[in-house]
């Protein structure tokens, strides 16, 4: 909307500035030294296309002459320049993190690929899951861990640092609770798709243990409560280092974020200051023509500039009267009458003084 804005308010006002410049009214006629009509060549729909060309960067025919016209249009191609420039960078950079991004977003891709390595903690819970699973999936997972016994860890902490030195070529499976603990400290690791199986934590407890209730009843008031979530907030996203990678995820979420008014504002800033310069110079040369010519014709400076701006803002037509002194246009219609008179002259025979306006003859006999 900025954009089509800026187009149309530059394309508008320099069709104003064309009419106000002197400079932009030409000879239609050069073999003609004082022609009676001078032309305009930025009318609307020429001005909308100088416009619409230089943004598109194709140029046009058409090219100013006046000093302000030609500060409106070298403006307008710097705006042009950075815009279709930024627009340019922000495109490539948004096709370079989309071919950037990985091709794994589900268990389902890791198991239909060969080139990613995965596995899990030896004999922990989410082997566990895989193995007594009966989703097909899971199923072929499974057999190609437990065909590939050192895609096997001891520990979380060993998966971990294995994900990280592998350069992208080995994935570890584990508690998502687990994977929310050490993504919030391990920037260079992230997790990839979402949970592959839900289950919940329990105490255990002696059967028929008098606390069983009591406990029970204490935890199901804390979760009501919210005491809960704010415990895993504190301890997994705050404290010994939580909440550290919080920054480059903002970042590095996997897209290029949107090109903005705050990116570009300063552009915006810098065109609207170089059309108010042009604006200033083109009401400096329509003053500086009109006094020259009031001083030559000798004819008053607030009639002609008067008689200026009511043309321009008539905003129709491409030509305009060239304005003569008033003795130069007495000796032309002076000379006009007397030529015709001439003319007349030489036509009319007179026959006699006494002659009358109209009469007819005949044959005496």
């Amino acid at each position: 909307m900025y954009m089509l804005a800026a187009y149309l308010g530059v394309s508008i006002l320099l069709f104003f500035m064309a009419r106000i410049n002197p400079s932009e009214w030409n000879n239609p006629y050069p073999c003609i030294e004082e022609p009676d009509n001078l032309e305009n060549q930025f009318s609307l729909k020429n001005s909308l296309w100088f416009t619409i060309g230089s943004l598109m960067q194709q140029g046009s025919e058409i090219a100013p002459i006046g000093i302000s016209t030609r500060m409106v249009a070298g403006i307008w191609w710097f705006f042009t320049l950075i815009m279709v420039s930024s627009y340019t960078a922000n495109l490539a950079a948004f096709l370079t993190v989309e071919s950037m991004s990985s091709p794994i977003k589900s268990a389902e891709d890791l198991a239909n690929q060969n080139a990613i390595k995965y596995g899990a903690k030896r004999d922990g819970s989410t082997a566990a899951f895989f193995r007594d699973s009966n989703y097909p999936t899971y199923q072929r997972m499974w057999e190609f861990m437990s065909s590939n016994p050192d895609v096997f860890t001891s520990t979380n902490d060993e998966g971990v640092q294995r994900v990280k030195n592998s350069n992208g070529k080995y994935a570890f499976l584990m508690e998502s609770t687990s994977i929310e603990y050490v993504v919030e400290r391990e920037c260079d690791v992230a997790q990839v798709g979402g949970l592959l199986d839900a289950k919940g934590y329990g105490i255990a407890m002696r059967k028929g243990s008098s606390y069983r209730n009591a406990l029970s009843a204490a935890v199901l008031k804390l979760q009501e409560t919210g005491k809960l979530y704010a415990l895993k907030v504190k301890w997994w996203k705050e404290k010994r280092g939580g909440g550290a990678c919080l920054d480059d995820a903002s970042k590095g979420s996997g897209a290029a974020s949107e090109l903005g008014l705050p990116n570009v504002g300063g552009v915006f800033v810098v065109l609207i200051a170089g059309v108010s310069l042009a604006c200033i110079v083109a009401w400096l040369e329509l003053i500086w023509k009109v006094a020259r010519s009031s001083m030559k014709n000798k004819t008053s400076f607030w009639s002609e500039i008067k008689e200026e701006i009511k043309f321009a803002f008539k905003c129709h037509g491409s030509t305009k009267p060239v304005r003569k002194k008033k003795e130069e246009d007495e000796k032309d219609k002076s000379v006009a009458e007397d030529e015709i008179g001439e003319e007349v002259a030489a036509d009319i025979v007179p026959l006699s003084p006494y002659a009358t306006p109209y009469g007819f003859v005949k044959r005496k006999d």
